[in-house]
């Protein structure tokens, strides 16, 4: 039984039972029955509402940095309290965490496949890649298919936001026009991890390749080079994606 359950079933007004052995039998503090919650006087409640006006201006602060910054709109305040109003209403700086990039023991993981092979041959080894389009009221989001060997664009989407459903469209679609590759590489972004695109390729009995790191292949001419796997395909992006349309 949960302590809100337990504090129900006290009676204050039980002429065989006084209060303190009602709480010592069920557990729980007298103090938490004799309690009355004392609601927030205006002074903090302006506060509260320039922490969240700083923090929605900022939500990569943290309680040091908007009381550093309080100042400015006329209020003083330890970052202690900063911090206790800033628990008290939900916020949480954005910031990297530690151990982001462990892999979880129940995903399954795709070793890097292109290490000294050459490619010189149309779909033998696909590509694809997300960015976004600068647009005047905001940003599109655009997934490219690109044939590593062709440097062609097989497919492509845009989409407004950055949801999985427009990747496996674009794959989808390629696949109906250009047949299946043999190795297809991505990133590790949410939207290649998820179940929708990997049930995709998996089923068409095409090995995935991960793990972004450098590759000697042999280029078209017959020279060696390292190249990074995002360069095929940032090209691409470098060129559409840095003016707005």
């Amino acid at each position: 039984m949960i302590s809100s359950e337990r504090r129900e079933i006290i009676c204050k007004e039980n002429p065989d039972l006084c209060l303190t052995r009602q709480c010592k039998l069920l557990k729980i503090s007298r103090s938490s029955i004799c309690y009355t919650p004392v609601g927030f006087d205006q002074a903090t409640l302006d506060l509260m509402h320039e922490i969240d006006w700083t923090f929605t201006k900022h939500p990569f602060f943290g309680s040091c940095q908007i009381a550093a910054s309080l100042p400015q709109s006329g209020f003083s305040t330890g970052r202690h309290r900063v911090r206790r109003l800033m628990g008290i209403m939900g916020f949480q700086a954005i910031y990297k965490g530690p151990n982001t990039s462990k892999n979880h023991r129940r995903h399954m993981f795709w070793p890097y496949m292109l290490r000294k092979l050459a490619i010189t041959r149309p779909n033998q080894v696909w590509c694809s890649d997300i960015s976004y389009i600068p647009v005047k009221n905001g940003l599109l989001y655009l997934v490219a298919i690109m044939d590593w060997a062709t440097r062609k664009v097989w497919s492509w989407r845009l989409s407004n936001t950055l949801d999985a459903n427009f990747c496996p469209a674009a794959w989808e679609e390629a696949i109906a026009k250009y047949g299946t590759p043999e190795i297809m590489k991505t990133d590790q972004r949410s939207q290649y991890t998820g179940a929708d695109w990997i049930k995709t390729l998996t089923e068409a009995e095409i090995k995935i390749s991960w793990r972004c790191l450098a590759i000697s292949i042999a280029t078209r001419t017959g020279a060696s080079g390292v190249i990074l796997w995002s360069v095929i395909i940032g090209l691409l992006f470098s060129v559409i994606c840095t003016k707005p349309l």
